[in-house]
């Protein structure tokens, strides 16, 4: 990964590839000049797997109205989440809008020739896949645990975006960018968990210790 893709991580934004999400290329029955792709970047209510580390379990989803005061100015399309714009909202070539399933993105990719591969591609079935860079404003988390098989389960609710980055058509089902934005949520989740869960011992520590100490004053007495 390079510097600059590094550095955007760092400053909070992360990225998803939806392996269910769709991208597909649009039949144009009436403009059979135009290069359209379209498809959901990510769908609302869908509760998938960011990581499994066996004894901790992070999942997460989408709140239905976490786009409604979300900035979404001059978002682009890209593949892979780097190198060249094929299309962009500033330019009227992407539209990038949440409706009742979803974020839907469709695409006008005849405008360079890299978008016009792209498309070919697409429509060839050999890049199916989208994904989304973004940030996060609000969530929330639920934490459940199965004392029995010692697992811990988050599900975090994304419920405000800040930004809208970018939609990308993607080769593969997560690449380097979505897998290191995820593990750095999980391990963060996961430390405060781990913070909650030695100050919790340490309270019932000290709760036994005064337990004890005033059994020995009692027998004194």
């Amino acid at each position: 990964m390079d510097e600059k893709r590094l550095n955007k991580l760092l400053s909070g934004r992360e990225y998803r590839n939806m392996p269910v999400m769709s991208c597909r290329a649009a039949e144009e029955t009436e403009n059979t000049d135009k290069m359209i792709v379209e498809g959901y970047a990510t769908k609302f209510g869908v509760e998938y797997e960011l990581y499994n580390f066996g004894d901790y379990i992070v999942r997460e989803k989408i709140d239905p109205h976490a786009f409604d005061d979300c900035d979404m100015t001059d978002v682009i399309f890209q593949y892979n989440h780097e190198g060249r714009v094929y299309a962009r909202t500033s330019n009227d070539t992407l539209t990038a809008e949440p409706d009742s399933v979803g974020l839907h993105t469709t695409a006008e990719l005849g405008g360079t020739e890299g978008g016009r591969s792209l498309y070919e591609e697409i429509r060839g079935g050999y890049t199916t896949k989208m994904s989304f860079g973004f940030r996060v404003a609000e969530d929330k988390r639920e934490v459940t645990v199965d004392h029995e098989k010692n697992v811990t389960t988050v599900v975090r609710t994304i419920t405000k975006f800040g930004k809208l980055y970018d939609v990308s058509a993607v080769s593969i089902p997560a690449n380097d960018a979505t897998e290191i934005s995820a593990r750095s949520f999980c391990d963060g989740v996961i430390a405060e968990i781990e913070a909650e869960r030695l100050k919790a011992q340490e309270r019932a520590r000290k709760k036994q210790a005064m337990r004890l100490r005033l059994r020995i004053l009692a027998a004194k007495n």
